[in-house]
């Protein structure tokens, strides 16, 4: 027979050429898993966490005003946390932002000082102390910002290590049924959640780009970037890639198991290193971030007394409101990240159908319509002596105690504004120290409030899930055995949920009965539908791995099906005991943190406000002219006290009182999200509604202790000092 025409030949190879390499630019591992991994990648890049995209465009807007150059160990250093952190980046820009930023910071404060001189036209009112303040809070911003890859790149490898375990269960898993590496890391990059999903998806996107020639090699380069960090993920891999040279069944499976146990292992044997480690550093951030400073506010009114005008309330406010919670976030923040992941489950939160009441800004509407009446009360001192609003009611701008009928505290003012040559001072008043609590009281209730309205459902719909997932243990042994059985998933979902009666589990196995006999869903839909399904109700990591593994191995037959279960059940089982260990271990730290924040700090906050009202009342009733006076040789050289107490340079108490009470709220704040943290991962949710329930417990605290201590204080001074005259 004569050859075909090579124009003929030519052709055919071009057509079916053609649509060999569509297929391939389709299908990156061929089989029932259809991923476009290029196009996958691109997409979860641009998805991103927000803060990383911002840092991104900071770096590559302020970051290439200058181009600094960077040592070659540095810039290996900073490249590697750039790759980690998925940022694209080129070292010299973060080192660049952090120098604008520390630029920009000091300049602002020379600026700000310079106009003070100007504006006083004399060289000698230069602010140095405020301009200090500026130049600490500088290289705070400089050093923060220098190290932030390092930090997102640790934060990465947090959420990502806290999903190796299941990463590595859906592995092992498809593997048992399917020795195909390909395909098992294309499943689980496809049901994995961000981050570990998009490092899985760019195993293969370096295949696919030609930057390796196989799955393997990527997939180990990858796994270098985890050799510092999680050893135990990259044995686990190790033992999973050798399971493919097992000509032995039963081996190759004894293999895989192992490996699971590998990286379960590792995760225990961390999170109890870190339960040792974590104490002495959380104790040194309460001392020093916490105990110290309020103790030092103590001696403020005396010390700014003394000073004569040297230290100001904006001073303490920089200080105290800027300088020291940065501090004892920048010490927190270190200590979260020393926390390993790979334990705890990461709440699929954005599914559930209550989270629009998360993301609703209707609550922090309502919770300041409430607070408002608390600001303006707060403002009243400031309201009746600079504005025309007293006069309008028929009203004084201040009232002395005997005005008020309250003729035992003398004739001192209410407000307690003072003139001078300088012009007016204050207020030093008792009465504006008291409406003053109602500023901080009114910043936490705010938050509080707006807080606990947005997640008072969800955290019931959370605790609902946590004791699913108690239960789940048994129902997926249950689940295994009726599946074992030959009895079809479609048919044992119903069978489990008449058999869990009174559980929390009833519900779910009800929910995915419902959909599969009413609304004749499939099992993978009726578990999974994104407006139906009964995962939705039960947001959770735990019970998605377990059913997406059920969803997928049943495909390969119902006794896979019912080995998988198994396997699922006792992994479940192993996570549970690591979690109640570790929550055990964790649990004099946690508490010990809890009583401080919640009750020494406010109580020795409020105790020091009644200290600084009775400290400024005593300067103010001594009238140290009349007394130099009356009795000089007694007392000395009484003209040079009261030159030294001028109480018209004080720090007002109400300036005081409401810079404690915004630092003991910003400290509420990083000590709640460094206790969530430790406890139980990234956890929003869990974070805003701790914040806003330590938030009430503090606040409230802090108030009735403030208020007690300034009135009890401030009638003993009255009396003592009546007594004196």
């Amino acid at each position: 027979m004569p050859a075909p025409p090579k124009k003929q030949v030519d052709d055919i190879l071009n057509e079916y050429g053609s649509k060999i390499e569509a297929r391939m630019a389709t299908f990156n591992v061929r089989g029932n898993i259809k991923v476009d991994y290029s196009q996958s990648y691109i997409k979860f890049k641009e998805e991103m966490a927000p803060e990383i995209s911002r840092y991104e465009r900071w770096c590559k807007s302020l970051g290439n005003l200058i181009r600094l150059k960077v040592s070659a160990a540095d810039e290996a250093k900073i490249k590697k946390h750039l790759d980690i952190a998925h940022l694209d980046l080129e070292p010299w820009q973060p080192l660049t932002l952090s120098v604008v930023s520390f630029l920009s910071i000091f300049f602002i404060g020379l600026l700000i000082s310079l106009a003070v001189v100007l504006i006083n036209g004399s060289l000698s009112s230069f602010p140095f102390l405020f301009f200090f303040l500026c130049i600490i809070l500088s290289l705070f911003i400089f050093y923060f910002m220098k190290d932030y890859p390092a930090r997102l790149a640790n934060k990465w490898r947090l959420k990502a290590s806290s999903q190796m375990v299941p990463a590595i269960l859906y592995i092992v898993v498809y593997m048992r049924h399917t020795s195909n590496l390909e395909r098992a890391v294309a499943f689980a990059s496809e049901h994995l959640s961000y981050p570990l999903a998009l490092d899985f998806k760019k195993v293969f996107y370096n295949v696919q780009i030609g930057k390796f020639s196989t799955i393997k090699e990527s997939l180990d380069n990858y796994l270098e970037a985890w050799r510092d960090y999680s050893i135990e993920f990259i044995e686990a891999f190790h033992l999973i890639e050798s399971s493919l040279y097992e000509p032995d069944n039963s081996r190759r499976i004894l293999t895989l198991e192992k490996s699971l146990k590998v990286v379960l292992d590792g995760v225990y044997d961390k999170m109890l290193k870190f339960t040792h480690d974590v104490k002495s550093p959380l104790t040194n951030v309460y001392m020093l971030g916490v105990v110290l400073p309020t103790l030092g506010l103590a001696l403020l009114p005396l010390a700014t007394a003394m000073l004569g005008g040297l230290l100001t309330w904006v001073h303490v406010f920089i200080f105290f409101n800027l300088v020291i919670p940065f501090f004892v976030f920048y010490l927190t923040d270190k200590i979260i990240f020393l926390r390993p992941g790979g334990y705890g489950e990461t709440s699929l939160l954005e599914k559930n159908p209550l989270y629009y009441k998360y993301k609703s800004k209707a609550p922090y509407i309502n919770a300041f319509l409430i607070t408002l009446p608390f600001f303006i009360l707060g403002l009243l001192p400031f309201i009746f002596q600079y504005t025309s609003f007293p006069e309008l009611i028929g009203l004084q701008k201040d009232y002395t105690f005997s005005q008020l009928g309250f003729g035992f505290f003398g004739d001192e003012k209410f407000f307690g504004f003072t003139s001078d040559a300088s012009g007016v001072s204050g207020p030093f008043g008792i009465g504006a120290l008291i409406l003053s609590m109602f500023i901080p009281l009114g910043i936490a209730l705010f938050f509080s409030i707006s807080f606990r309205e947005r997640t008072k459902e969800l955290i019931v719909e959370r605790e609902r899930t946590r004791q699913l997932e108690m239960e789940f243990n048994n129902s997926l042994f249950q689940l295994g055995n009726r599946i074992g059985n030959e009895v079809p998933p479609e048919i044992a979902f119903g069978k489990i949920a008449e058999s869990s009666k009174g559980l929390m589990s009833e519900d779910f196995f009800m929910r995915v009965n419902y959909n599969i006999r009413q609304m004749g869903m499939s099992v993978e839909k009726a578990i999974f539908d994104s407006r139906k399904g009964a995962i939705i109700y039960y947001p959770s990591d735990l019970i998605a791995t377990s059913m997406r593994i059920l969803v997928e191995s049943a495909k390969k037959g119902l006794q896979v099906a019912a080995i998988s279960m198994m396997s699922i059940s006792e992994y479940v089982r192993n996570i549970h005991k690591i979690n109640s260990r570790l929550r055990d271990m964790l649990a004099e730290v946690v508490s010990d943190m809890k009583s401080n924040m919640s009750f020494l700090a406010p109580l020795l906050s409020g105790v020091v406000v009644g200290l600084a009202a009775m400290i400024t009342a005593i300067l103010t009733k001594l009238d140290l002219p009349e007394l130099q006076g009356e009795a000089a040789a007694g007392f000395g050289n009484i003209g040079t006290i009261s030159d030294i107490f001028e109480v018209a340079k004080m720090i007002p108490p109400y300036f005081l009182q409401i810079i404690i009470g915004i630092y003991l709220v910003q400290i509420v704040f990083i000590l709640t999200r460094a206790l969530v943290a430790i406890d139980s991962g990234e956890d929003k949710l869990e974070r805003t509604n701790k914040t806003g329930k330590n938030l009430t417990k503090s606040i409230m605290l802090y108030f009735i202790t403030s208020l007690a201590a300034t009135l009890a204080l401030f009638i003993l001074t009255s009396i003592v000092l009546g007594n004196l005259a």
